[in-house]
């Protein structure tokens, strides 16, 4: 009864929990966009530079150019050697790292506070003074080429969903690969290279966001005398892209490998992603990913397909909120042995069929809702984490009241919310469906317009 009674003062407080954190923005002459998220319970900042320029910016023909370019900015400038950047960080007792994603590519460090300083020092010069040879450049090709090999082309996995993407994304760059098609990588040369670093490694292509045990007024000081001195790039092009056209008929692939162990299938549906100012769908959507796909104990997929009529191994279901285009919605079903894809299949569309004729369970719904605001009260901790939340939400178009708002937009979801959202996006005409399989398993007869592997 005490935990009862705990859970209950719990679930009362979590609203006025949730208030949002000390964040401090500003924009430096030269358009370089500043964030402050104060956290002053340990003397740690995490100092991360992101840029606006991800794999989908990439110009045709050069797939994987931001990913080598994250390499190489761990090369040689004008005034530090190749890798003494990361040996810097390492002697000042800290960590770093970076990371490229279809919509941004960003850089972090976490160190003391009083080193703070020369990380914008250092991470200035970079943004300005990289130097890189055809040599350097030929074999970093080596090592992402490799890379490729260990995640991609030896998993199955991995190949089949850079697979489904494609089919996914008939015209939009989200269905090229992060890390590039290997034909192209092979082909990229330093010129490539230097252009897209010149093009958006500009102040007012970036955002710089500091977390943790950091004063804004002396973050803007140190920004101010860092990165105030570079000059904006007067010829950044407008972050425009190309439309997905309107998909018409459902699309189908029959992926085989002899690694496949346990088949499964999955789905996707073109979903809209967060839009500045309305949150509403994108929330709805990803309460409706919890409610399918959370836990197996719990959730619809997993009470119906599991423990019901048990034809699944394992179901899930995702949905990735924010990115600067429409992104996807995601289901899987791994069935047991002896139901086949086809029959799995099957009971995935009933279910979803019910639900958007039955509608959800309000004390289901609320539960999860009451889940969802206690992650992001508990995600607080976590200053690298807030961070990246940040920086992943600005460089897809959001704003920090955007940011701030979200819980709040969780909180307003209603049942009737996410039945519209679910009605608008799980569409079968509007899918791209996936069986992942064994060679010599029997083939299924409802594949079509299969790309195979």
């Amino acid at each position: 009864m005490r935990w009862l009674a705990f859970a209950l003062a719990l679930t009362l407080f979590l609203p006025r929990m949730a208030a949002a954190e000390e964040v401090t923005e500003f924009t430096l002459d030269n358009g370089l966009q500043v964030v402050v998220i104060e956290d002053h319970r340990s003397p740690a900042v995490v100092h991360m530079m992101w840029y606006r320029a991800g794999a989908a910016d990439e110009p045709p023909g050069v797939s994987g150019v931001a990913h080598l370019l994250e390499h190489l900015m761990f090369k040689g400038t004008e005034n530090m050697e190749a890798g003494e950047f990361s040996r810097v960080v390492e002697l000042n007792g800290g960590s770093d790292n970076a990371f490229t994603s279809w919509d941004m590519t960003a850089y972090f460090q976490r160190v003391a506070g009083d080193r703070l300083g020369l990380m914008m020092q250092m991470e200035a010069d970079r943004m300005t003074n990289l130097q890189i040879t055809p040599a350097e450049v030929a074999t970093e090709l080596e090592v992402v080429l490799e890379e490729r090999r260990q995640r991609v082309d030896s998993s199955p996995g991995a190949l089949y969903r850079e697979q489904h993407r494609a089919a996914q994304y008939l015209n939009h760059p989200y269905g090229r690969p992060i890390i590039g098609w290997p034909q192209e990588v092979a082909s990229l040369e330093t010129e490539d290279t230097l252009a897209f670093y010149r093009t958006y490694y500009a102040p007012n292509n970036a955002i710089l966001i500091v977390a943790g045990d950091a004063d804004p007024d002396q973050v803007r000081r140190l920004a101010e005398e860092h990165y105030g001195p570079i000059p904006a790039n007067p010829d950044l092009p407008e972050r425009e892209r190309v439309a997905e056209p309107p998909q018409l008929a459902e699309r189908r692939l029959d992926f085989r490998d002899a690694r496949i162990a346990q088949p499964y299938l999955t789905r996707s549906y073109l979903a809209p992603a967060r839009e500045a100012g309305d949150q509403t769908t994108a929330a709805a959507l990803d309460l409706l990913s919890e409610y399918l796909g959370g836990s197996a104990a719990t959730s619809y997929l997993g009470r119906r397909l599991q423990f019901d009529s048990e034809v699944a191994l394992y179901t899930g279901a995702f949905y990735d909120a924010t990115s600067f285009d429409p992104g996807t919605f995601n289901l899987t079903v791994a069935p047991v042995p002896g139901v086949t894809l086809d029959e799995a299949e099957a009971a995935l569309d009933a279910a979803i069929a019910d639900l958007l004729e039955n509608g959800l369970d309000a004390e289901r719904l609320d539960r999860i809702k009451r889940q969802a605001e206690a992650s992001l009260i508990y995600a607080k901790d976590n200053v690298q984490g807030l961070a990246r939340l940040y920086g992943t939400a600005l460089t897809s178009g959001l704003s920090v009241a955007d940011v701030q708002a979200w819980p709040d937009a969780i909180a307003a979801v209603t049942a009737e919310n996410v039945v519209a959202a679910a009605e608008a996006v799980l569409v079968t005409e509007r899918s791209v469906t996936g069986h992942v399989n064994a060679p010599d398993a029997p083939r299924d007869g409802a594949a079509l317009n299969e790309v195979s592997q």
